[in-house]
C-alpha cells in the first residue's frame, strides 16, 4: 500500500485489517532482515518512532542432547545465516508503524474487518471482495446489531492473508494456481514471551537450536530472541510431516523449556502472552502462480518464507513493493482487472527469488534423510549455492504432502509426556468427548 501511494499518489488504496488494529493477529517473534525496510523506507533509521530498537549482537546455533548441548561454530554456518545486521522486534509494532505511515500517505485502512468472499465479475476476473456480515446471532439468524458486509470493488485486489487464508485456498483452487508445482509444506511454530529477570537477560542474542526433544526424524527447531526491557521471545517449531501421530507441538514445546542449556533463561521470569501459527515451508519450488485475473498473491500467501532463516517478513515486504509497481504500471496504461502476469514473471529474478533459490533443498533434504544427516547436507548445499551458484542436488523435490507423512499410530509408542497435576489431559479429554 505504501509502495503504491510513492509511485502514484492519485491512486486510492484499501487495506482491509482482520484485527481489531493493524498488528493485532501478528504473532511471529521475529529478527528482521531489513532489506525490505530499507528499499521501502530508505530514511527510516532518521525516525525516532521505528521499532527497531534492537540490533543483533550474538548468534548462536546450538544442537541439543537429553542432557546437553553442542555449540556450532559460527564460522561453519553458510553467510546467509548470520544474523549480524538484522533487527529483534515485534513483528506487531512493526505493522503498526508501518500503518502510520500507510496512513500519512492516503491509505485508507479499515481495522475490524475481515474479506469473506472474493467477488468476481461476468469474465470470471476478481474485482474485489466482501466484508462478512456483523451482528449475527448463535442459530446463525441477524441480531439487532446486524450489519450487512461492505462490497469492496477495485481495479486489482492483492491477496496477503498469511499462511492458509480462505481466500487464497478458494483462489489456488479456482485458477489452478498450484499446477506444476511443489506441494506446499507446513509447519507449526509455538510462540511465547517472557519477561526475565535482569541477570538472565542479554539484549541483542540470538540463540537457535534444533535436536531434542525432537526425534532425529522429525523435522524442527527453536529460537529464544532477546528483546529490549528484559523481554525475551521464545518460540518452537515442529514441520507438519512427521510420523508420529502421538506427537504433540505444545507438549514438545514445554519439554524444550526445561532443557538445561534453556530453562535457565526463564527462572524466575514471567510469562506474559503466547500463541501458535502456521508456517509455510516449502519455499522456492513449491509457490503457487502468483498471478490470475484480477490480482496476485503476496507475502506468506505466497509461501515467501526463508525455511532455515526462519525469516519472511522481508520476502513479504519485497513482494508487496513488486506488486505495487507493477501494478502502478499496469494502471497508468489503462488496464484494470485483468492478469498482472508481470508479477508472476518477475519474482523468481528478484532479491525474493534469489533468497529463496539458495535455500531450495533444505526442507527437502531434512525430510528425506532426518536431522543429522539431512541438516550437515543443507548446510553444504547453502554453501555451494552462495558460494558458487551452483547445487549438486539441482532442485530436489518434496514429493508428498505434509498429510501423506502421517503413519498409523500402531506403527509407533506413546510419548510420555509429563502430566501436570490438576489439568486435563488430551487421554481424559477424549473420553468426556466419547
Amino acid at each position: 500500500a505504501i509502495r503504491l501511494k510513492q509511485v502514484n499518489p492519485d491512486l486510492t488504496v484499501v487495506v482491509l485489517e482482520k484485527g481489531s488494529e493493524v498488528g493485532a493477529h501478528i504473532l511471529s517473534g521475529a529478527v528482521v532482515d531489513p532489506i525490505g525496510i530499507d528499499r521501502l523506507l530508505p530514511d527510516w533509521r532518521e525516525d525516532d518512532s521505528h521499532p527497531f530498537k534492537t540490533e543483533v549482537k550474538d548468534d548462536h546455533f546450538l544442537f541439543l542432547g537429553p542432557a546437553g548441548s553442542i555449540r556450532l561454530p559460527n564460522v561453519f554456518m553458510p553467510p546467509l545465516m548470520n544474523n549480524h545486521g538484522n533487527y529483534i522486534v515485534s513483528l506487531g509494532n512493526v505493522c503498526r508503524w508501518l500503518a502510520t505511515k500507510a496512513e500519512e500517505l492516503g491509505v485508507e485502512i479499515y481495522p475490524g474487518f475481515a474479506a469473506s468472499e472474493v467477488l468476481y465479475n461476468d469474465e470470471g476476473a476478481v474485482i474485489g471482495v466482501a466484508t462478512g456480515d456483523m451482528g449475527i446471532e448463535r442459530n446463525g439468524e441477524p441480531g439487532p446489531n446486524y450489519t450487512r458486509g461492505m462490497a469492496l470493488l477495485g481495479k486489482y485486489t492483492l491477496i496477503s492473508e498469511g499462511v492458509r487464508g480462505s481466500l487464497a485456498k478458494q483462489l489456488i483452487a479456482k485458477f489452478d494456481l498450484q499446477k506444476d508445482r511443489e506441494p506446499q509444506k507446513f509447519g507449526i511454530g509455538l510462540k511465547e514471551l517472557w519477561q526475565v529477570k535482569p541477570e538472565h537477560h542479554k539484549p541483542g542474542l540470538v540463540q537457535h537450536s534444533f535436536g531434542w526433544p525432537l526425534g532425529m526424524k522429525t523435522g524442527g527447531g527453536s529460537f529464544l530472541y532477546h528483546l529490549e526491557d528484559n523481554l525475551v521471545a521464545v518460540g518452537f517449531v515442529v514441520h507438519l510431516n512427521y510420523k508420529n501421530p502421538y506427537l504433540f507441538p505444545f507438549e514438545e514445546f514445554q519439554r524444550f523449556k526445561t532443557h538445561p542449556a534453556i530453562r535457565g533463561t526463564f527462572e524466575g521470569g514471567k510469562r506474559l502472552s503466547y500463541g501458535a501459527r502456521a508456517i509455510t515451508e516449502g519455499g522456492y519450488q513449491s509457490v503457487p502462480r502468483l498471478s490470475f485475473p484480477g490480482g496476485a498473491l503476496i507475502g506468506c500467501s505466497a509461501g515467501f518464507v526463508n525455511v532455515p532463516r526462519i525469516k519472511g517478513s522481508h520476502n513479504a515486504v519485497l513482494s508487496g513493493m513488486l506488486a505495487a509497481e507493477k501494478l502502478a504500471d499496469a494502471i497508468a496504461n489503462g488496464r484494470a482487472n485483468d492478469e498482472p502476469i508481470e508479477i508472476e514473471q518477475g519474482w523468481r529474478d528478484s532479491a525474493i527469488g534469489s533468497d529463496l533459490k539458495k535455500v531450495r533443498n533444505v526442507k527437502p533434504l531434512w525430510s528425506k534423510f532426518g536431522t543429522a544427516i539431512g541438516v550437515a547436507l543443507g548446510g553444504l548445499d547453502m554453501w555451494t549455492n552462495t558460494l558458487f551458484g551452483f547445487s549438486f542436488f539441482g532442485t530436489l523435490k518434496h514429493g508428498k504432502t505434509d498429510a501423506q507423512s502421517l503413519e498409523p499410530a500402531a506403527k509407533h509408542q506413546r510419548i510420555d509426556y509429563p502430566k501436570p497435576d490438576g489439568v486435563l489431559t488430551f487421554d481424559r479429554l477424549s473420553s468426556v468427548f466419547l
